[in-house]
């Protein structure tokens, strides 16, 4: 079952580096950035993931037994603070794409190359 996780997770991971790389337009750009964001995490929840493991809540005495089975919950903590830091970083960059759209009147990141009259 993991190797499904971290098999989903390298081609989030992939087709969202094929984005950044052949887009042009900013907000798409940002888009595959949040593909390959999703990616990874769902790479560290399933590198923390156990086969039939239980939550680590430490219940009564019999959860203590057991505490081998429980699922690890760091990559889970991991992966909520790296859902926190990608939605300011992606409000953040959609605030500089606005910003770029205003001086250049385009969203796409040949309009300054463009504008300076750099041959592409």
């Amino acid at each position: 079952m993991s190797q499904l996780f971290i098999l989903s997770s390298l081609s989030l991971v992939f087709i969202g580096l094929f984005g950044v790389l052949t887009r042009k337009n900013l907000i798409k750009i940002f888009i595959a950035l949040n593909i390959i964001e999703t990616g990874i995490n769902l790479l560290l929840v399933a590198f923390g993931y156990i086969e039939n493991g239980t939550t680590p809540i430490l219940t009564s005495q019999d959860s203590i037994l057991k505490l081998t089975s429980m699922v690890d919950p760091v990559p889970q903590a991991l992966v909520l603070t790296s859902i926190v830091i990608g939605l300011g970083t992606t409000a953040f960059s959609l605030g500089l794409a606005i910003r770029y759209k205003y001086n250049h009147n385009s969203l796409s990141i040949r309009a300054s190359e463009e504008e300076e009259g750099v041959k592409v």
